[in-house]
């Protein structure tokens, strides 16, 4: 038990009932936690009957185990010492029976602390039948859980009383303890499948790869999607470049894009407000020069025109969530992901960027050990959330990323923008952009050229110009 529930047990297992519990002492009440203790003796008689190939109740062996049930889900702790060793008979390929299983306790020191042989005999004397075994097991289950609720409930309320961690932290605990509540009993894993099992998907996926289909959302630039099938959920495409170059124009294009393919889109940025962010987007999708909308009195009458019929034609359909953190912190971007999926799902992340989020160090972290912090935290969440996520990185003037390696080898894809024209004045390449896909997972390394258009904050295909 946790010691979150302070408890003194009085007697043999055959007098469990007698016994104290309190919550902790400063909640100033006293809870009994939930168990029922008859169902842990015929679920553990029961497993004692059946547990003998060729025994006509044999079969009911394995479906109390198949619900799942573990060790540390009874209550009594002699029940949890009985139940694993009933497990490491079985794993041995040993008959359970009362007498292996006496054999068994013995031999790891632990039948007189059980209660002995007698009580063995008495755990099969209290199963009705073997046949109920399952529901005797799913009561004991349930109970356990309730137990772990309360154990929850009481960390958080241990942690909400003390002077540790600041409001942030407070939030991770409680965020972090109610969704293992919520998330509710595991059961048993299950074998992954052979892979006889996958081929027909395997076939019909391969078809519509065949066919041309994008097995991943759209990046809005069509030689990319096609360099790297597009963006695929679990995954992590690192936009990197120096400061000034397009990497935040060239990630809200992609989002905007996705977005208006109907995938839930969110933009996090620590570095542009929401007027910024939503400004771009109006002279992105409105062909709006960008000065003019950030300017005093530059807009014109076909440039309020422009912008006004993006709010019923664009805007108020766009799946795209705009969210500007009040810190930095890592795990304000990550409980806000979380609160994406709870509201109607999350299919790409961007956050903008990686050097700027904030983790949680001692004084011993180093500056690249916190930013690959940052983006082992945002692979581990693609691959948790199912969504797909477009970090960006600063590049120090070598062309590597800056302040820590681990960014490209968390990444599938790592694309890094470059504009050849910012080097040369008068540069024949003038416009244009090049995305240097330096790391593909999917595919080949290539450069992507498309066409800058930064007076209107975007990007285009060349096809476009």
């Amino acid at each position: 038990m946790s010691t979150t529930v302070h408890q003194q047990r009085h007697g043999s297992p055959e007098g469990a009932d007698t016994w104290d519990a309190a919550a902790p002492a400063d909640d100033g009440f006293s809870r009994v936690p939930p168990r029922d203790l008859e169902a842990e003796h015929a679920a553990l008689g029961a497993l004692i009957l059946s547990g003998t190939p060729n025994h006509p109740q044999h079969r009911y062996f394995g479906d109390i185990l198949d619900t799942g049930l573990t060790a540390d889900e009874y209550y009594w702790p002699a029940h949890t010492t009985i139940h694993r060793a009933i497990c490491s008979l079985r794993e041995a390929g040993e008959p359970v029976d009362a007498i292996t299983l006496k054999d068994e306790l013995a031999r790891i020191g632990e039948l007189a602390r059980i209660g002995g042989a007698s009580y063995l005999h008495t755990l099969i004397q209290a199963v009705p039948t073997a046949a109920n075994g399952e529901r005797y097991a799913e009561i004991i289950r349930a109970k356990a859980y309730k137990r772990r609720a309360i154990e929850a409930a009481n960390r958080v309320l241990q942690y909400a009383y003390s002077d540790e961690g600041d409001e942030h932290e407070v939030r991770d605990v409680v965020e972090q303890q109610f969704t293992e509540i919520i998330t509710g009993i595991p059961s048993l894993q299950d074998a992954p499948p052979l892979v006889g099992d996958l081929y027909l998907d395997f076939v019909a996926e391969l078809e519509e790869v065949q066919d041309g289909k994008r097995v991943g959302l759209t990046y809005g630039f069509a030689d990319l999607d096609t360099l790297t099938s597009g963006m695929r959920p679990g995954n992590v495409t690192v936009i990197a470049a120096q400061s000034g170059v397009g990497k935040s124009t060239l990630a809200l294009n992609a989002a905007v894009s996705a977005a208006k393919a109907g995938a839930k889109v969110m933009f996090s940025s620590l570095e542009m407000s929401a007027f910024e962010l939503m400004a771009k987007i109006a002279a992105a999708e409105g062909k709006v020069a960008l000065h003019h909308i950030t300017h005093k009195g530059s807009l014109t009458k076909e440039g309020w025109e422009a912008v006004e019929r993006l709010g019923p034609g664009l805007f108020r359909t766009l799946p795209l969530r705009v969210y500007r953190p009040e810190g930095a912190a890592l795990s304000d971007i990550l409980s806000t992901a979380r609160a994406c999926v709870r509201a109607d799902g999350l299919d790409v992340l961007v956050v903008d960027y990686l050097q700027l989020v904030e983790v949680e160090q001692n004084r011993s972290t180093t500056r690249e050990q916190a930013v690959a912090s940052v983006s082992r935290g945002l692979k581990n969440l693609s691959t948790q959330l199912e969504c797909h996520v477009i970090a960006l990185s600063q590049l120090n003037d070598d062309g590597m990323m800056r302040e820590s390696r681990a960014i490209k080898n968390d990444a599938s894809v790592v694309i890094k923008v470059e504009r050849p024209d910012m080097e040369e004045e008068g540069s024949p390449r003038a416009g244009e952009v090049d995305l240097v896909v330096e790391k593909n997972r999917f595919g080949p390394t290539a450069t992507v050229t498309v066409a800058g258009q930064l007076h209107y904050s975007r990007f285009v295909d060349m096809a476009q110009t």
